[in-house]
């Protein structure tokens, strides 16, 4: 199974995860004078990301980059519809209000408890998280300014919205997750993703979908691309294409395509984007998956895109994809790591600790690069993965392989934004650890995403008869969890010393340390006080450092308590890594035999509950540093440059817009959608 490949900033641990405050547009940006930081608000921090290399690109790479972010930033309504069917109305109702003479009359940046302060700060987070569901926790965040003023700023900005809106905004009872996932309740209905339309059940989609599965030797995926809907008491789909729902975004992203194709580097490139464009224009799976083999066959092209309807997350049933995407272009320096790993993919394979009739016989296709993000768009905006590992087809992965990639900007990003913040000193037991995760912790870190991404997804297989959907509403969690513990358990191999990827035997533990302290420990500054873990990848770091504390019968590994404080402990490192392997050998059965109870019940058992103790200590000691737990991005700004004669002579990067300037241009310029779909 290879549902939901990409891995989303929650891969980032200690000194990547937890990140320096900063004030709103603390200085100018350039080229001279670069600051990653740019806002802060609530739980979230947004910072800026450098475009290294961009200028040394020949023009013809400039220009498709270009035409290429647009089309990326041309879909960005459809996010928003796909989170919820009112976020539309609510975002734009929003950003009429904000703009209008009376609210800047009222707003004083001083007054932090004024109403005015207190809808930009909700509005920030609605464009932060794309709709009005906290983009990890999933849980609706409600406003801080009461319903009368804003009704009152509506009226006085000439705006009108509607009551049903207006009880969705302001009502904690309604809609209150994007994606629910609790047992005993009708996914569906209880979730206010606008995957489904209104009155269709959990029973009546899964039957829906069975009745239409291409079991094919080549099959279509089913629901990919298209909204379930009721009508006159039968379930039809509204397939999202030109033409179709989502149409008038399409539209324009077809256009950007096209103007790209003129700048394409090779003729596999210019054969992806035709087929991308005529996926868009028919919104046929056939055509889809030609799409995605001619993507995977693309290597030469050093610009690289992902665009469309690609991860299967924010579905409860992990059906629909979601609309996302990244531009990007390859490091030529940095790749070469993951050539490494991709060239030993097989070594890998064939080492690892699970069952030999669950290993791939021959490893296809694993390409692998470090790439250099030049925009970002949909699901991957503003926070965004630092690693991708597509397609998720299993059969076009068996058969021609798939593109393994670590973003490596964004990583410096995180880490140049974490200097100094306070992290290790509060939560890193002693020095030597503090010193060893300064010295390797981020070199660990980077090493675990590429085996993670190159060799975790791309690793064993499936049983005959055994698809993606056997693990549910539990597969995202578990297919993370055995790319992770793949990951985990080659950090610590001799083999990666003798292939220069680490330095010396004992650098893995700065790795070991800090993946075992997120999972157990810190990573709960991101849960509020009493909520259970919700989002995949949370689990899936839960799932293994929880299973792994609970089976440390010599005890590997341990919670000491040192001065009234907790903090992890480990004590054997080598049989840290035993623990792992016989993890990963269990993940990987549970995987290829599709076995859905062992499924739920490892995730039940180890993923979900918190110790609230633990949890309300964490969150003590973590408060007073003054730091956000979430990050995501501002992209830059591209402009053609033009001659006197309309010739483009060159595209030039600006870093300098803010926050708030970057999310109403895009509202002002990209914004192709009614307010209903």
């Amino acid at each position: 199974m290879r549902k939901t490949i990409f891995c989303a900033a929650v891969l980032l641990l200690a000194t990547t995860a937890i990140f320096t405050g900063c004030k709103k547009d603390q200085q100018t940006v350039n080229n001279q004078n670069f600051s990653y930081n740019v806002d802060k608000f609530y739980d979230l921090e947004v910072l800026r990301y450098r475009v290294e290399g961009f200028e040394q690109l020949t023009l013809q790479q400039k220009q498709l980059i270009y035409h290429l972010s647009e089309a990326a930033l041309q879909g960005r309504d459809i996010l928003y519809d796909q989170n919820c069917r009112y976020n539309l109305r609510i975002r734009r109702a929003l950003e009429a209000v904000y703009l209008s003479d009376s609210y800047k009359q009222q707003y004083n940046a001083e007054d932090k408890e004024s109403q005015a302060y207190l809808m930009e700060k909700y509005l920030k987070r609605v464009w932060f998280s794309n709709g009005i569901h906290h983009h990890y926790s999933e849980d609706k965040f409600l406003p801080e300014f009461t319903r009368e003023w804003f009704e009152q700023a509506l009226t006085e900005a000439q705006y009108n919205l509607e009551k049903e809106v207006l009880d969705v905004m302001f009502d904690p009872a309604l809609m209150q997750k994007r994606m629910a996932q609790a047992d005993g309740v009708d996914l569906i209905a209880s979730s206010a993703g606008n995957y489904y339309g209104e009155g269709i059940t959990q029973a009546e989609a899964e039957a829906w979908y069975a009745a239409h599965k291409d079991t094919s030797a080549e099959p279509k995926w089913i629901g990919l691309n298209s909204q379930l809907v009721k009508v006159n008491g039968e379930i039809q789909e509204r397939v999202y294409h030109v033409g179709g729902l989502y149409s008038a975004a399409l539209e324009q992203v077809v256009e950007s395509l096209k103007k790209a194709l003129a700048f394409a580097e090779t003729e596999e490139q210019k054969l992806v984007i035709e087929k991308l464009i005529a996926y868009n224009q028919t919104g046929d799976l056939d055509t889809f998956n030609q799409y995605c083999i001619a993507w995977v066959r693309d290597l030469n092209s050093r610009v690289d895109f992902v665009n469309g309807f690609t991860e299967t997350y924010a579905d409860p049933l992990g059906i629909t994809g979601t609309w996302e995407a990244m531009v990007n272009f390859k490091n030529t320096e940095s790749t070469h790591r993951t050539e490494l790993i991709s060239q030993n993919a097989q070594w890998f394979e064939d080492h690892s600790t699970t069952d030999p009739k669950y290993k791939k016989e021959e490893v296809k296709g694993v390409s692998a690069k470090v790439i250099t993000a030049a925009i970002l768009g949909g699901d991957c905006y503003p926070a965004t993965p630092i690693g991708i590992n597509l397609p998720n087809a299993n059969w076009i992965r068996k058969e021609y392989g798939s593109k393994s990639v670590s973003i490596d900007n964004l990583s410096h990003a995180y880490d140049e934004a974490a200097k100094g913040n306070g992290f290790a000193e509060e939560f890193i037991i002693d020095e030597e650890t503090r010193q060893r995760a300064e010295q390797y912790g981020t070199m660990c870190n980077d090493l675990h995403t590429d085996l993670h991404e190159c060799a975790g997804h791309g690793s064993g297989k499936l049983m005959p008869g055994v698809t993606k959907e056997n693990l549910k509403e539990h597969g995202s969690c578990i297919e993370e969890a055995r790319a992770d513990l793949f990951g985990l358990y080659y950090l610590a191999d001799p083999k990666l010393v003798e292939l220069g990827l680490l330095p010396n035997k004992d650098a893995y533990k700065a790795g070991y340390y800090q993946q075992m302290m997120n999972g157990l420990m810190t990573q709960l500054v991101r849960i509020e006080p009493g909520k259970d873990i919700e989002e995949a990848h949370m689990r899936d770091r839960q799932l293994i450092a929880n299973w792994v504390y609970q089976h440390a019968a010599n005890k590997e590994v341990e919670i000491a308590e040192r001065d009234g404080k907790h903090y992890l402990q480990i004590n054997d490192y080598e049989g840290l890594r035993r623990l792992f392997g016989e993890l990963l050998r269990e993940i990987q059965r549970v995987t290829s035999e599709g076995d859905y109870a062992a499924a739920k019940e490892l995730v039940e058992t180890y993923a979900v509950k918190v110790n609230p103790e633990l949890h309300a200590e964490i969150l003590a000691r973590y408060n007073k540093l003054n730091l956000a737990p979430y990050k995501g991005f501002v992209n830059p700004v591209y402009t053609l440059v033009k001659d006197e004669d309309g010739n483009v002579t060159d595209v030039s990067i600006d870093y300098t817009e803010g926050y708030i300037e970057q999310h109403l241009r895009y509202s002002r310029d990209y914004s192709f959608l009614p307010d209903v779909n």
